[in-house]
């Protein structure tokens, strides 16, 4: 399984949140439309692209009302000013009044909730999107990238119910098909561990895109992994190393994948392919390593050549199962001096005496009776014996 810590890295880099830049821009041009000025601005080749063609909705008729015209206008001045609160407080102004109609109320509300996100007040821009939304009153660009924006502070509040409830309908409704937009649907469905679901929806934006983002496709892997498609979980992130065979990450992402796959011989060969070039730098780098080694046959002396060779780079900490290791594999590799040495180390970290009472066996398998008497009391005082008739036995020897 994925660690929580590792979907939180993915997630983090998977996709920007929309600001509305192309709403407020369309909700300026419709805004406009009454005044001279506005109408030369927005003629001929700066009329808004249409963004969603294929929409189900039909597209409102609304226009500002006569009496709203100046207000809208010190509104718009307001936000291109980058203005905030102020922004707010006219949008607050104008929706209070008993005389804008719908069309003026949904674009306060649409240049409002800029406002308030620009403000870091996710729930006020949640609430001005949805009003924006109901009123059912901006064109097909506007009405639709309000629905994208709440859906995703929806998903970033871990409102995932009501997120992803609000993307089927814009997906449903708008028709898109845009690979960045399908990868958010794709995020929330891995968030909320329907990797399966996740899958298709990723796979889909990955095949509509161009350029694809390489986080996309590790999402897709995780996917894949979390849902138990262990070998396509595997042939993506070969697929991943292959396209940027330099990348330290992809290349350990693919290890682990080995390495869930069963292919430790696999995993070992990346990993150690890193090594020799030494790019293994971190701890949990070399606990990777010697970890595919110990869970491999016959591969003892290749666990102590890692543990040893992190612990003299100061990269591996001397913890107890870093000892545990060294430990087992000097012991399964017959050199039972160093083994004992490894256990003296990791006997006093240990949570209990099972480890102290190990050692004293192997004193005692060695003739060293006062050392295998002293390391059995040591068991017994660190307590959490599983048998402390075991120890005493020991302890008891003439």
């Amino acid at each position: 399984m994925i660690s929580r810590s590792h979907k939180q890295a993915l997630l983090s880099v998977l996709v920007a949140t929309v600001l509305g830049g192309v709403v407020v821009a369309d909700a300026v041009a419709q805004s406009r439309s009454a005044d001279r000025s506005g109408e030369r601005r927005n003629r001929g080749s700066n009329k808004p692209e249409v963004l969603y063609p294929e929409a189900t909705r039909e597209e409102p008729k609304a226009k500002s009302s006569s009496k709203m015209g100046g207000k809208l206008q010190k509104l718009f001045s307001a936000y291109n000013k980058q203005e905030f609160e102020e922004t707010r407080t006219l949008a607050d102004e104008i929706i209070a009044n008993a005389t804008a109609n719908d069309y003026d109320k949904a674009v306060a509300n649409q240049l409002a909730s800029q406002a308030a996100y620009n403000l870091d007040d996710n729930a006020g821009a949640k609430q001005y999107l949805q009003q924006a939304i109901t009123l059912n009153q901006l064109d097909n660009n506007g009405h639709y990238q309000a629905l994208l924006m709440l859906a995703q502070l929806q998903l970033q509040d871990e409102q995932y119910d009501e997120g992803l409830a609000n993307l089927d309908k814009y997906f449903a409704e708008s028709k898109s098909n845009k690979p960045e937009e399908l990868v958010i649907k794709g995020q929330a469905l891995y968030q909320t561990e329907k990797y399966a679901e996740a899958i298709p929806v990723l796979k889909a934006a990955i095949a509509a895109s161009s350029e694809p983002k390489d986080s996309w496709n590790q999402l897709l892997m995780a996917s894949y992994a979390e849902a138990g498609q262990t070998a396509e979980a595997v042939k993506e992130a070969e697929a991943l190393v292959a396209r940027n065979p330099a990348d330290k990450k992809s290349q350990i992402n693919l290890a682990s994948m080995y390495m869930q796959a069963d292919q430790m011989d696999k995993a070992a060969a990346v990993m150690d392919q890193l090594r020799a070039a030494g790019q293994l730098t971190e701890e949990r780098e070399y606990k990777q390593l010697y970890s595919i080694y110990a869970n491999t046959e016959n591969k003892e002396k290749d666990v102590i050549a890692v543990i040893n060779e992190g612990l003299g780079k100061g990269i591996l900490k001397p913890d107890y199962n870093v000892y545990l290791a060294l430990a087992q594999s000097y012991y399964y590799s017959d050199q039972v001096p160093q083994a004992i040495e490894a256990w003296q180390k990791a006997a006093p970290l240990s949570s209990n005496g099972e480890t102290y009472l190990n050692l004293a066996r192997v004193l005692h398998a060695e003739g060293r009776i006062p050392e295998a008497k002293q390391a059995a009391r040591d068991a017994l005082a660190k307590g959490g014996l599983k048998n402390p008739a075991d120890a005493n036995k020991i302890i008891n020897l003439k």
